[in-house]
């Protein structure tokens, strides 16, 4: 099945007041494996998640062409700025073109802006456009512009390049091989605490969706260090080199 909602939430439980376990954003693909009245027990296809969503209308399928580029994209019902929606769809989620007009692409029962997707198979250095989420909130279990988490941070641009990645930051630094040493971090390292994961901007920033801070936060990784140290008392686990995988 294919998820046409702009951000579903993936819940641990079958209700909507359970855990947030993740979310799936428009254009992606689950199985269904039982259903409960008002909620549906599903494994995500991209990263084999298994959580439950509210029984809502999907469709069976279909090949996305086009992804969106940009932290969110606004809507609208007609190719024109004057029918705009105030709904926005998020970076990575994977659309259908189905008409063009102007500057604007249709895709379901919506239009939006050309400048705001590009192909399917087009890739990016991998974390080229990260910091597009600067100051986006910690939402744990978050997978959007709407809010974020560390793990997610780092697996949505494996999706936006058409390359896998876990979801949890435990199954990320099982499948990320090669380990670094500290004195030869560089850009794109990935830092990982236990339950927590930090990109590396150079060998002297990070970025990281921070629970303690509420946001995703650019920080001096000597810092970021030394405050996960001092506030959680935890130390590094692994530098894993993004590139060397299973």
């Amino acid at each position: 099945m294919i998820n046409t909602n702009l951000i579903l939430n993936v819940y641990k439980n079958k209700s909507s007041k359970s855990a947030l376990s993740t979310q799936l954003l428009y254009g992606e693909k689950f199985k269904i494996i039982k259903k409960f009245g008002k909620f549906i027990r599903i494994k995500t296809t991209y990263d084999g998640y298994f959580g439950y969503i509210k029984n809502k209308k999907f469709i069976k399928d279909f090949t996305p062409s086009h992804k969106v580029s940009n932290l969110s994209a606004t809507l609208f019902t007609k190719p024109n700025k004057k029918f705009r929606l105030n709904k926005k769809i998020s970076f990575s989620s994977l659309i259908k073109v189905k008409n063009k007009k102007k500057n604007f692409f249709n895709f379901g029962k919506y239009w939006i802006y050309k400048k705001d997707v590009v192909p399917i198979n087009k890739k990016n250095s991998l974390f080229s456009k990260i910091k597009i989420f600067k100051n986006v909130k910690y939402k744990w279990g978050g997978n959007s512009f709407n809010g974020i988490d560390c793990s997610a941070l780092v697996q949505i641009f494996y999706k936006f390049n058409n390359k896998f990645c876990p979801r949890d930051s435990k199954d990320q630094m099982k499948y990320f091989k090669k380990n670094v040493n500290l004195k030869k971090i560089k850009k794109n390292n990935l830092i990982f605490w236990k339950g927590h994961v930090a990109i590396c901007l150079s060998n002297k920033k990070l970025i990281h969706a921070y629970g303690p801070k509420k946001r995703v936060v650019i920080m001096d990784i000597k810092k970021a260090i030394k405050e996960i140290d001092n506030n959680a008392k935890l130390k590094i686990k692994f530098i894993k080199n993004e590139s060397e995988r299973i």
